[in-house]
């Protein structure tokens, strides 16, 4: 079915063509986050104090215990699909890999997120953290705009705030069990209660196993999506005398699965055929020799006071958190023949290795436009008889690779907030953070006899090491911070926030002094002008926020907000430039591509101007933002003969505008309607980077997004009801690179003049028109009965099964894109009970 048929058949259901919001507003007094106020509107902790959604004065969506429940929702990609002018990569090379876009502003992969999540009050402080399960949720609330007054570094975007179950006075707990298709299983469960007087605790924990959706032809395994994984969290509140509250939180959880999850795709149209392929086009086929593996180690520990002086609270917390993240996958180099070139010093059968699998495979079936043929030299070099590789071939010619991020954290926050509903309330604080982060990627030539698990290995082993970068990252953060809320009327909210962020940042390369077996060269590229020295370097910022609102009229009010956002810059693998230097920047490429070892802060100045309100059912929020971002980070990946390459870059000038429109309604008692429309116009300013990319747009920027949906309540009986749920969201189209719509030479327009095929090197170019992704909907359906302590339910994720891309990362140099397929369609049976 296509997107606008789609569209006519939730519209059918719903009855109603409005467009969304989950959470309605009506004005009522504030109490506790998580429960709702006096008057039945939703209290939200979006400013860090308890308040009703209709007084904050921006745009937020709101995930109530309800939805949460009724669409089971347990971690951010979740969050996003009812969320608009958000979209999210994660997963798609490894688990800790997730990066948020809100209205243009994007988590650059290998720099800092630019979405703040706050779990019960706390900062976490791991991109890693992002799309986790945070435990038994009770209600999710997505800002957008810049919060780095009230959040600092890393919420220049915005921030997912999310509360979980707290210890009542009685016992409680639920357990909830889904199967589904693809041999996919889970459970979750928390049980909470009392200890003792004053004294409570939460216990909770998840499980899931999948094969996935994709099987990988060589190794004859579902082992390209496939995933386990499990976590535990531990919860103890105690109130120590009448004024004091202590929290205290543990959490552990492991993950195995699959990484890697792409194929390749070229774009040279002089070579005609498949060698000019439309991304959204690609059939998605597996077959790495190498089985693709991610394991991830999760420990966290934290402790949070709060005491009640009178006229103000002191909240204080600390945090630690330590991530081991690790991968191994097949190579990227099979076509530029680096492991074919010579043989190994040491004797080893590398290059014996590359042949013989390569010859035991002839005619093996591989996406077009590869091949392979008698001998595994690439077409370029043999066209009679040679062989042709995308990345992640099943023979051993792409060699290994293996990537380990680590990061070992503490964090301490301390804050004074006035109570009580004043004309003048306020708060103010300050912030630490200490980060050891070490990173590496590894390539290793394929003996067929797997990968060992070490960055360097030496020659003489069944894996030796032909690529390495590693680095050992160091970083200090000190913010000083408050704010001033002045209610001068009932009517009227004005409220300035200030924070100072200072972050402190080290590295030092780790990477051995010792050959590349295979070009002679040393093993980091950036070290063939010597040693490569430790650096340091301070980022500061100021981040300012001022905000305003008036109710004009019962149920309406007007809001505004202005606010600088800050990421720090930081440091790439050290060598970085020189080898984009010497591969790409020389003839006859001249990519004239600018990167360096060293990128710079990210800053961002935003500003939204809405109305938010109600009249009868219907509630609504619409508003207008406009962005301007300096030195915005983004990723790029280089490949050639060299290997891989991941690197941090900066687009200097980056304007983003846009509008947004929330509404929902409860037609009758029981049936709800809801939809939104984001639509977003960005255009690249200025790129000294890519200069010839200016008036492109933002990377990984979705034109638009529409969520469509209804919920229904039928009672069947007087002890449950039959529920159904229907959401519909459509991303519209996203480049994910800078470089759209234009020729760029390629490592082949070097080759290819001095092949056997003597071909002019303009053959080579590759044209980017191509890899654009499509706007894809995705129809979500649930239906089931809803007792007093009980529930069940059937569902179908992508109901209509869509194909659609999850990501398209263009290698310009390269001559295409490493392209991953997004979740097909999931279909099971969901059973929950309560006590």
């Amino acid at each position: 079915m296509s997107i606008k048929g789609a569209s006519f058949f939730l519209a059918g259901i719903s009855a109603i063509a409005i467009i969304n919001g989950p959470a309605a507003a009506q004005d009522s007094a504030a109490s506790e986050a998580g429960a709702p106020a006096a008057g039945g509107e939703i209290v939200v902790t979006a400013r860090r104090v308890s308040e009703t959604l209709s007084e904050v004065p921006a745009s937020i969506t709101v995930l109530t215990a309800d939805t949460l429940a009724r669409a089971n929702l347990q971690k951010a990609e979740d969050f996003v699909k009812l969320t608009p002018g958000v979209t999210i990569v994660t997963g798609t090379a490894e688990a800790g890999d997730t990066q948020i876009n809100i209205r243009g502003l994007n988590g650059a992969r290998d720099a800092e997120s630019s979405v703040a999540l706050v779990v019960d009050g706390i900062l976490k402080t791991n991109t890693a953290q992002l799309n986790q399960i945070q435990g038994t949720l009770r209600q999710v609330e997505i800002l957008k705009g810049p919060q780095g007054a009230l959040y600092g570094r890393n919420a220049a975007a915005g921030a997912i705030v999310v509360q979980t179950v707290k210890p009542g006075d009685h016992l409680e707990g639920s357990i909830q069990a889904t199967a589904a298709n693809v041999n996919t299983y889970s459970a979750n469960g928390y049980i909470a209660g009392p200890i003792s007087d004053g004294i409570g605790f939460v216990l909770s924990g998840d499980y899931r196993t999948t094969d996935g959706f994709y099987r990988n032809q060589f190794l004859d395994k579902k082992v390209v999506d496939d995933q386990e994984s499990w976590n535990v969290d531990g919860r103890i509140v105690a109130n120590v005398g009448e004024n004091t509250t202590l929290d205290a939180k543990v959490r552990y959880g492991e993950l195995h699965g699959a990484s890697i999850n792409f194929n390749s795709s070229f774009h040279i149209p002089a070579l005609g055929g498949a060698f000019y392929e439309d991304v959204n086009d690609h059939p998605f086929n597996y077959y790495s020799n190498i089985r693709p593996k991610n394991d991830q180690k999760t420990f966290e520990a934290s402790l949070k006071v709060d005491h009640d002086f009178g006229p103000a609270t002191l909240t204080a917390w600390g945090l630690y958190s330590n991530i081991k993240n690790d991968l191994v996958a097949d190579g990227t180099s099979a076509d530029f023949a680096r492991y074919i070139s010579a043989a190994l010093p040491s004797g080893q059968p590398a290059v014996d290795a590359c042949f013989a699998s390569t010859a035991q495979l002839t005619g093996f079936p591989l996406n077009p436009p590869g091949f392979i043929g008698q001998i595994p030299v690439p077409f370029i070099f043999a066209p009679a008889n040679g062989s042709v590789f995308g990345a992640y071939s099943p023979t051993t010619c792409d060699g290994t690779q293996y990537q380990r991020r680590n990061q070992e954290d503490y964090s301490a926050e301390v804050r004074l907030v006035s109570n009580g509903d004043n004309e003048l309330n306020w708060q103010v604080g300050a912030y630490y953070l200490h980060i050891d982060r070490k990173t590496g990627v590894s390539l290793g030539a394929d003996t067929g006899a797997g990968v060992i698990q070490e960055l360097y290995n030496d020659p003489t082993s069944a894996n030796p090491t032909s690529q390495l970068f590693a680095d050992t990252f160091t970083t200090n953060v000190y913010a000083a911070f408050g704010s001033v809320d002045w209610k001068p009327t009932d009517a009227i909210d004005i409220g300035v926030a200030l924070r100072y962020d200072i972050e402190k940042r080290k590295v030092r390369n780790d990477v051995p002094t010792a050959t590349d077996p295979f070009t002679g060269g040393p093993i980091n590229p950036g070290q063939q002008f010597g040693p490569i020295e430790p650096q340091s370097k301070t980022f500061e910022q100021f981040e300012p926020k001022i905000t305003f609102r008036w109710e004009v009229a019962p149920d309406t009010n007007l809001f505004a907000n202005w606010g600088i956002g800050f990421k720090s810059g930081g440091f790439n693998n050290q060598g970085s430039a020189a080898i984009v230097d010497q591969n790409f920047n020389v003839p006859p490429i001249n990519a004239g591509v600018d990167i360096d070892d060293q990128f710079r802060k990210e800053k961002s100045s935003a500003f939204e101007g809405g109305i938010k309100g109600s009249f009868g059912p219907v509630n609504y929020s619409l508003a207008g933002y406009y962005t301007r971002v300096t030195d915005m980070q983004f990723f790029e990946f280089f490949v050639g003969g060299f290997g891989l390459l991941r690197v941090v870059s900066n687009i200097d000038k980056v304007d983003l505008k846009g509008a947004e429109l929330d509404v929902n309604a409860e037609l009758v008692e029981g049936w709800t309607v809801f939809g939104a429309f984001n639509v977003t116009d960005s255009k690249i300013k200025k790129n000294s980077s890519r200069p010839d990319t200016v008036g492109n747009k933002s990377p990984y920027t979705a034109d638009y997004t529409i969520n469509l949906g209804s919920q229904m309540t039928v009672p069947v009986a007087d002890d449950f009801d039959m529920f159904f749920r229907a959401d519909y969201r459509i991303t519209g189209p996203t480049w994910f690179h800078t470089v759209q719509d234009q020729e760029k030479a390629t490592i082949f327009s070097a080759l290819l003049p001095i092949s056997a095929l003597g071909l002019p090197a303009s053959v080579g170019n590759a044209l980017y028109d191509v890899n654009q992704r499509e706007a894809f909907g995705v129809l979500d359906l649930r239906v089931g009965l809803d007792g007093e302590n009980w529930r069940a339910a059937i569902f179908a994720n992508n109901f209509l099964d869509e194909k659609y891309l999850n990501e398209v990362i263009p290698a310009i140099e390269f001559g295409g894109s490493f392209i991953s397929p997004g979740a097909r369609r999931l279909w099971g049976l969901e059973v929950a009970y309560k006590f």
